[in-house]
């Protein structure tokens, strides 16, 4: 049983106020008339969340030329996201949702099955949010490798 209700294409996307690896504050509702790419990942610096990250990254360019923000969250620490942004040079906002309000609103926190145990924690997930702030993209338990080729070809770029 998760403790997070999944959200579906068609939902408004519950908004929420974060802050950034900079320390400034990133509020949802401030890219209303631009469309996200909210995503929610484990923990910053590990092996499979830095490749997520960094094709993030490296997609900026055409996300962007869609019209596309890319906006990451996890449970670290603002420390630790300044930390991982200087590391993998990381130009996107990452959210610090320590005590996982925002990873529950979305459904990004749960049980999962990692290596064989059922263990409670982030579901990596992410959500495509259109201009007016409804999801049209509502993915659960994605793959860190390949999944920014795989959301781009979803997203038609």
């Amino acid at each position: 049983m998760t403790d997070s209700t999944r959200l579906a294409a068609g939902d408004t996307a519950p908004d929420f106020t974060l802050t950034d690896q900079a320390g400034g504050t990133v509020s949802l509702s401030s890219y209303r008339g631009q469309k996200v790419v909210l995503y929610f990942y484990p923990a910053a610096m590990t092996p499979g969340c830095t490749t997520q990250a960094c094709d993030f990254r490296d997609s900026l360019g055409s996300l962007g030329a869609a019209g596309y923000q890319v906006l990451g969250v996890s449970k670290d620490t603002q420390d630790k996201l300044a930390q991982f942004a200087q590391n993998e040079l990381l130009t996107f906002p990452l959210l610090s949702d320590e005590d996982l309000t925002v990873h529950r609103a979305y459904g990004a926190w749960g049980e999962k099955n990692l290596y064989g145990k059922i263990v409670t924690g982030v579901l990596r997930s992410t959500f495509v949010i259109d201009d007016a702030g409804v999801l049209t993209l509502a993915l659960y338990n994605v793959k860190a490798t390949g999944h920014v080729a795989s959301l781009r070809k979803k997203l038609g770029l």
